[in-house]
């Protein structure tokens, strides 16, 4: 079962990851997201626990839960299609480029 943990501080290693779910079970892969120009943590991750029955009791466990000073968001990670996507073509930054400057 594969788990989004959010709320991380940007200090939190792979390791720290690991050994927090191992409490609850077997992590077969933690993964952190990171910066891909600052290789900085960007503060949430991923662990997959190796059954659901671990995965879920990681959750209830640690969901909310205070870790290293920061209140935990753990839940099952959704896949990618699944995600709600921004339609980046519709935004409005201000004004119609075509008809030049506002007048007020």
């Amino acid at each position: 079962m594969k788990l989004y943990v959010g709320n991380l501080t940007f200090d939190t290693t792979d390791q720290d990851l690991r050994d927090l779910f191992t409490q609850y079970g077997k992590p077969t892969d933690v993964a952190l997201v990171t910066d891909r120009e600052t290789g900085r943590s960007r503060g949430f991750g991923f662990v997959t626990m190796s059954n659901a029955e671990e995965g879920n009791a990681a959750i209830s466990a640690l969901e909310g839960k205070d870790y290293q000073g920061r209140n935990l968001t753990v839940n099952e990670a959704r896949p990618r299609e699944d995600r709600p996507r921004g339609d980046h073509g519709s935004r409005s930054f201000g004004g119609d480029r075509d008809r030049g400057p506002r007048r007020y």
